[in-house]
């Protein structure tokens, strides 16, 4: 769950990967639907991924492609219109576990194999209709994270620490985020409480719920973010009301600006992260191998999670991404 340009996701693009390659490599065609949740940047280093994968591969690769906006009838019709432009395979992080599988079992009988990534369908329908589900562990995700809060919070002296979460969980990969969280924090400090739970994985909606929760709860420890703009969110909202030294954030999903608080230090303390590029590049895997026919024995396919906890971390996830793609 991770803000992209309309310029460089628009909607229903067309694009080639590969045109420098040898005219035999060139004949071997690759045409993939992709479907990204929103247009936040985790996606824009999805679709890199998706392409950089292509063309280490060898392969031309044509992408049709979307933004669903968080939209069930949105992502619905546009994997028909996919099924109806021949593609070999979609590439999908489906908007809800339970409402998008209509659309996705269309597909499936159309003999499209389909490839989940970030987030998928509940787990009945997933075994019957998706080929693969590229993923980073969501209960480790938070688990990872929630150590990181406990080590902070012992070090700061705060047994009982107050915490509100911003939460992305209209997708049931941000529950299991907080699970892993509540309970690896909860583990190590025991007098830590919840105390505010609302949506915001948004920026703008973020900024205005975190300064909400702020105005109502002035003794707030610590904001989670699940998602890129529920931390972000929740960072500009502690600046804004002069919380600085007072509440802290930790969060998930690294974007630039987010890199950026992290080097700064005194907002926010700790991000985990799943790469986009690399999740891209393994969807795109799992798509070509079960277009081949070699589909995954186990669907789940598991991606590494990475913890960012210091000021030199984030100055070294700048150095390493200065196009801003995560």
């Amino acid at each position: 769950m991770k803000t992209l340009g309309t310029s460089l996701l628009a909607l229903c693009s067309t694009f080639l990967v590969g045109s420098a390659l040898p005219a035999a490599a060139q004949q071997t065609d690759l045409k993939v639907g992709a479907i990204y949740m929103d247009a936040q940047g985790f996606y824009a280093g999805v679709r890199k991924g998706i392409q950089t994968g292509a063309t280490e591969a060898g392969r031309k690769l044509e992408i049709i492609e979307t933004n669903a906006q968080g939209d069930v009838s949105k992502e619905s019709s546009f994997i028909d219109s996919l099924i109806s432009s021949g593609v070999q395979a979609i590439i999908v992080s489906p908007v809800s576990a339970d409402g998008s599988y209509r659309a996705i079992r269309r597909a499936h009988d159309a003999g499209i194999p389909v490839v989940c990534y970030n987030t998928c369908l509940n787990d009945e329908d997933m075994k019957a209709y998706v080929s693969a589900y590229a993923v980073g562990d969501p209960y480790q995700f938070g688990h990872k994270l929630g150590e990181a809060a406990a080590d902070y919070f012992t070090k700061a002296g705060i047994a009982e620490p107050k915490i509100a979460v911003l939460n992305c969980e209209f997708v049931e990969v941000c529950v299991t985020r907080r699970k892993g969280f509540e309970e690896a924090l909860k583990a190590k400090v025991p007098g830590a409480s919840i105390v505010a739970n609302q949506e915001g994985a948004v920026l703008d909606k973020a900024v205005s719920v975190a300064n909400t929760i702020l105005s109502s709860n002035p003794d707030i420890d610590a904001f989670f973010g699940e998602a890129g703009g529920a931390t972000l969110g929740a960072a500009r909202a502690v600046r804004s009301q002069n919380r600085v030294g007072k509440t802290v954030v930790f969060g998930g999903d690294m974007t630039t600006e987010i890199a950026q608080e992290l080097e700064k230090g005194d907002v926010i303390k700790a991000v985990v992260d799943i790469s986009g590029q690399g999740l891209g590049k393994l969807a795109l895997d799992q798509a070509v191998k079960s277009i081949n026919g070699n589909a995954p024995a186990e669907i789940k396919v598991a991606y590494d999670i990475d913890l960012y906890a210091s000021s030199e971390d984030g100055k070294g996830w700048l150095e390493a991404h200065s196009d801003g793609i995560p």
